[in-house]
């Protein structure tokens, strides 16, 4: 039977990318959605899904299911987290987890006195070209890593009631693509940063940044830099500097998109490239991995503290942006 996923809400990301890889992943099936604004019902048939909630507290004390994906505006994340933990529902919510480090504490420590499993959805993670990147760089074949550079963009256009924009729901470039950009640093590097300083775009009517890039100085004495923005055409990459070369991933975080995929290349100090491709549909590999965890009872890959860590670097760069000056983190 597998783990069944009831899904609260109607956002674009369940209806074309997580809904159909909980339906194509072995060992979980969707069993309902739930909404508030009255479109559960409709959605459901769209999607092929049997049951539906026109509340998401129905779908909680719906003992059919047995864990929930959370698409809902950022800063619903943890009321409805903490919400589906008390009843008993293991939790994968999008990205980000919370808006701040204080709020996904207490999100984490609910599920684990509730026995439930909690992961945040940064479904990239699960594509099989960084395990290639951090084999290469365990090899020693690019040498010393000395710096790392991420970008992800897109154009966002003339949408002012994108919830992007909105401040009140978590908006921002930074926290909807740069948020990419600070883990993939942290998830290659293998090391918490130190320090970090950041700008950014802030229109006063938006109230938003709009674009944003930072610098980072990690505690093994590595180095990271980012850029984010709505202003810019689709770009999401990331290069890795070494001693003796180099590696480039163009489509670090959306391999999934139209004529990109899951290529890798590697550059010696003579200038000879070498690729590899590496082959997998990442939102499927993070559901089939969330419910191995949630069948087995084992901490997933991308823990509760690694969360916790990305959301306080998020935090350190809006300070700096704010203070205009480098921010140490503690």
């Amino acid at each position: 039977m597998g783990v069944r996923f009831g899904i609260m809400g109607t956002a674009n990301i369940a209806r074309k990318a997580v809904i159909p890889a909980i339906q194509n992943a072995q060992g979980a099936e969707v069993v309902s959605v739930a909404s508030g604004s009255g479109r559960a019902r409709e959605f459901a048939a769209e999607m092929g899904i049997e049951h539906y909630h026109d509340s998401y507290e129905a779908m909680l004390d719906d003992e059919s299911i047995d864990a929930v994906y959370i698409p809902l505006p950022n800063t619903l994340h943890k009321k409805w987290t903490i919400a589906a933990a008390q009843k008993g529902k293991h939790v994968l919510c999008e990205k980000p987890a919370a808006i701040t480090a204080r709020d996904a504490m207490q999100m984490v420590q609910v599920c684990e006195e509730n026995g439930v499993i909690f992961m945040e959805a940064f479904m990239y993670q699960f594509h099989p070209q960084h395990e290639i990147v951090r084999e290469v760089i365990a090899s020693g074949e690019i040498g010393d890593v000395k710096h790392m550079r991420t970008n992800f963009s897109f154009y966002i256009g003339d949408k002012p009631n994108n919830i992007r924009l909105n401040s009140e729901l978590g908006g921002g470039s930074i926290w909807d693509v740069g948020c990419y950009c600070i883990h993939s640093s942290r998830f290659i590097i293998g090391s918490e940063p130190l320090k970090v300083y950041a700008q950014a775009s802030i229109p006063k009517e938006v109230g938003v940044d709009l674009s944003a890039a930072g610098i980072f100085t990690f505690a093994n004495g590595v180095t990271a830099s980012f850029d984010c923005s709505f202003e810019r055409q689709m770009s999401n990459s990331y290069e890795i500097l070494g001693t003796k070369g180099s590696i480039h991933v163009p489509f670090a975080y959306r391999p999934d998109a139209p004529g990109a995929g899951g290529l890798i290349r590697i550059k010696n100090s003579e200038g000879n490239v070498r690729e590899e491709m590496a082959e997998g549909e990442q939102y499927t590999l993070m559901v089939e991995h969330f419910t191995r965890c949630v069948e087995n009872k084992h901490t997933p890959s991308y823990s509760g503290e690694a969360t916790i860590n990305n959301l306080k670097t998020i935090e350190a760069c809006y300070e700096s942006i704010n203070k205009n000056q480098p921010v140490e983190l503690v």
